[in-house]
């Protein structure tokens, strides 16, 4: 009886040829694109719902609640009144507000077909420590996007204040969008870097000491990273963001040296009894080659003189 190639014994290593390789890609990308459709069309019936809950720190600290005139008569502090300019824009503005939670709400799905395809591939610590990557990389991706949402109201506040007198703001919705965006994901990005120390710490590539080492040009980067990261001239703001980055930097570190200690007992105390030792396979110079000469029997003539690489060559 035939076996569908469903039905075939998997390689325990994960090899299969190209065009399987290139089969399995597709039909991975083809359930992340059609996850993220799903949700895209999903959200298209809440996209105002959704642009509300983005933008309503934002408008409750700057917008505006006055007509013009009612503003140009009060002397109460500057606010931008937010706007969509075109006849297409309205249109434009829905499709990307679902797109994009379409593709923050399906990232399981993608993610998930993204690790299925690589994972074969992998070793058991790669593994290990992907799925650590994956585990700690997300809650410390939201923390830096949730407080980049409730930053950004502080830090628009502060710019709306830096209009002229006789002057009137008028913010395009689907730019402060893009603001927020931007922010969310720069500061979640920002977060990961503590854990990416961490991973090259496990792996051997870098060592706690060392980082350590680094601090004082890491408390000035990070600084210097959230000043431009921050649009805003606000010194508070700007601590808002670097604080949380300076502690997890510090955490990383500890973390870093605790593993270079139990790494170093470990090596001190050598392999246990279930593990073997591990093998020095490297090539070692075995030196001159000793001439042997050829015992001679009878029915064979010696050619003396004639040798090769180093023993007799006899006939």
């Amino acid at each position: 009886m035939l076996k569908s190639a469903r039905d075939k014994e998997k390689d325990p290593e994960g090899r299969m040829p190209l065009a399987d390789h290139l089969r399995e890609l597709r039909n991975r990308l083809a359930k992340g694109v059609l996850a993220i459709l799903v949700v895209t069309i999903v959200a298209a019936f809440f996209y105002r719902d959704i642009i509300d809950v983005v933008t309503k720190p934002m408008f409750d600290e700057i917008g505006c609640t006055q007509t013009f005139g009612e503003l140009a008569k009060s002397k109460n502090a500057h606010c931008a009144h937010i706007t969509v300019s075109g006849l297409l824009a309205p249109f434009t503005l829905a499709l990307k507000v679902s797109l994009m939670t379409g593709v923050v709400l399906a990232s399981p799905v993608w993610l998930y077909q993204l690790w299925a395809f690589v994972a074969p591939g992998l070793h058991r610590n790669e593994k290990k420590y992907a799925y650590a990557f994956v585990g700690f990389g997300f809650p410390l991706f939201l923390g830096g996007g949730f407080l980049a949402y409730h930053v950004l109201p502080t830090t628009a506040k502060v710019m709306i204040d830096l209009t002229p007198a006789n002057a009137e703001n008028l913010l395009p919705l689907d730019d402060l969008l893009d603001l927020i965006t931007r922010m969310i994901v720069v500061f979640g990005l920002a977060f990961e870097m503590p854990l990416l120390l961490v991973m090259l710490n496990l792996t051997g590539v870098l060592s706690g000491r060392r980082m350590l080492g680094w601090w004082r040009g890491m408390v000035v980067g990070i600084t210097a990273f959230a000043a431009v990261a921050t649009p805003s001239p606000d010194p508070m703001t700007m601590l808002a963001l670097a604080a949380p980055i300076w502690a997890l930097y510090f955490i990383a570190v500890a973390v870093s040296l605790l593993n270079d200690r139990r790494r170093a007992r470990r090596v001190a105390e050598g392999p246990g009894d279930d593990e073997a030792s591990e093998l020095d396979l490297t090539p070692e110079d075995i030196g001159e080659v000793e001439p042997v000469r050829a015992l001679s029997s009878p029915g064979r003539t010696e050619v003396p003189g004639d040798r090769v690489n180093g023993y007799d060559d006899v006939t």
